[in-house]
């Protein structure tokens, strides 16, 4: 039996077909310190509410309706499931799991903005 090549394309995106509404992203790298607008050092390990995250979709089922591969997208970050391919951790979502998408097409005035 033959395993599949999920190798990472040049773009970023995963050759990979998701069924219905599902999306495999990879997580921004925000898991370290982050800095407060007023540029206090908040740790990592510092205790936050529900926090959300940010993701690049490297996939995408045949039933998303507004999400395509490259966009940025806003999720829980409690509300995943994880896979790894060659080495590099995604996650998998459904759509109805995101917040927001931030694309150049949704930036657009006429478009309306983010989906929020």
């Amino acid at each position: 039996m033959t395993v599949p090549d999920t190798t990472p394309r040049p773009d970023g995106s995963v050759p990979v077909k998701l069924l219905h509404d599902r999306l495999l992203v990879k997580p921004d790298s925000g898991d370290g310190d982050r800095r407060s607008t007023g540029g206090i050092l908040i740790p990592a390990t510092a205790q936050v509410g529900k926090r959300l995250s940010w993701a690049k979709v490297v996939a995408v089922g045949p039933n998303v309706r507004t999400i395509e591969t490259g966009d940025q997208v806003l999720f829980e970050l409690e509300d995943r499931a994880e896979v790894e391919l060659h080495g590099v951790d995604y996650l998998l979502l459904r759509e109805r799991d995101v917040h927001a998408v931030a694309a150049a097409r949704v930036s657009d005035p006429a478009a309306g903005g983010l989906y929020l």
